[in-house]
């Protein structure tokens, strides 16, 4: 493997990209796009104003102020319904994210202790509008629930240091570790901008190894390198790599340094995590088009493989919960590692010894490319897979 001869290939991917922009344009346009949207989308870190339909049949002080407490959270905004029709025809619509329905005679089951059943309707369809509007219906019936007990209390004339215990005899001491706002930016923004770089890395270079093959310019390609498979892909890759690991290190930037991120280690341990991310996701793809040369078909399996990516990294189902048969499969992508990595660092600050593991498995990654090599080889040079 000679340095001039890679000089000579690197030119020659540089000059494929002055005839095809595409290859930078398309991953900066992609990075751009997503960062402007995610941070925006989820820039005020939990949704707000989530529609509950409030159907109040017993039109009393207590419901009236329940309504009225609802309506004042950041969460909830209450729309009033006259009829339990009128709101579950606007929830099977999908306008709501939940409906209560508040019984007749809801005071006065109350003050006699019979306890009144307050039923509630969660729209399943909105996965996160539907659990925290949930949360907060609970969270206001529990309110209101102690705020009667504390009058029934009172009247009975129970001290006020004897009425706390006897309210809540459970303190609940609530620490949230690496996210203390419960904020949905930061938890899910810093694993979908590294998972669609992931992606764009993947398919992008799938394309470009894979129009070598489509155009019939593998085998100039190979004369180039000598015949040597392992130089042809130095070159190649080359300039690849330095264009996405400097994508990669604005992202870490972008997320931990201009949006301030809560970080408990350092922005270079994390830009190691991204660094190691870009090599296995390089490994990856030319895993792939080895596997599969033809052109079409890899990438189709490339966005098969991504897309997957982002559901069993871990950020978003826990792989603890997942189905027994499933809890193998996240430890074959990637982004797996580099979520575990990220946790270690960002949450703990453990630094090398919470995450060398990691790092290790996705060193791991760029093993098994070498094994199928010889059959990107053959290939190259014989052009004998489909070109369309």
């Amino acid at each position: 493997m000679r340095l001039e001869t890679i000089k000579n290939l690197i030119l020659r991917e540089l000059d494929i990209w002055r005839k095809r922009p595409i290859y930078v344009i398309a991953p900066l346009a992609i990075m751009a796009f997503c960062s402007v949207f995610y941070l925006t989308f989820l820039g005020d870190g939990l949704p707000s104003d989530l529609p509950i339909g409030v159907v109040d049949n017993d039109n009393s002080s207590v419901s009236r102020n329940f309504v009225r407490q609802l309506d004042a959270t950041q969460l909830g905004k209450v729309i009033r319904y006259d009829s339990f029709q009128e709101a579950r025809n606007d929830m099977q619509t999908g306008k709501l994210t939940s409906v209560c329905l508040i019984p007749s005679g809801f005071n006065s089951d109350l003050q006699a202790n019979r306890q009144p059943k307050m039923t509630i309707y969660i729209n399943g369809l909105y996965f996160v509008g539907g659990a925290l509007s949930w949360q907060d219906l609970l969270t206001m019936i529990n309110l209101t629930s102690g705020a009667v007990q504390k009058q029934v209390l009172e009247a009975k004339g129970v001290p006020a240091s004897q009425m706390q215990g006897m309210l809540r005899p459970i303190n609940i001491d609530v620490h949230k570790i690496g996210n203390p706002l419960t904020s949905y930016n930061e938890c899910l923004s810093s694993n979908m901008l590294p998972g669609t770089l992931q992606m764009v890395i993947i398919l992008i270079l799938i394309y470009a190894l894979g129009t070598e093959l489509k155009y019939g310019t593998s085998r100039e390609l190979m004369e180039k390198s000598d015949g040597s498979i392992i130089t042809a892909l130095v070159g190649k890759l080359v300039p690849y790599t330095v264009f996405f690991t400097l994508l990669g290190m604005l992202v870490e930037v972008l997320l931990y340094s201009w949006m301030h991120f809560p970080i408990a280690g350092s922005l270079g341990n994390m830009m190691l995590d991204m660094l190691l991310l870009v090599f296995a996701s390089e490994a990856c793809a030319v895993f792939i088009i080895s596997l599969i040369p033809i052109c079409r078909f890899a990438l189709s399996l490339g966005a098969i493989f991504s897309v997957l990516s982002l559901s069993m990294t871990g950020f978003t189902l826990p792989v603890e919960v997942m189905p027994r048969i499933m809890q193998g499969f996240p430890f074959m992508f990637p982004l797996r590692h580099y979520y575990l990595f990220e946790v270690q660092e960002v949450m703990f600050g453990s630094g090398f010894a919470g995450w060398w593991q990691e790092a290790l498995w996705m060193l791991a990654f760029m093993i098994p490319p070498f094994v199928l090599l010889p059959r990107l080889k053959s290939a190259y040079i014989k052009l004998d897979y489909p070109k369309n």
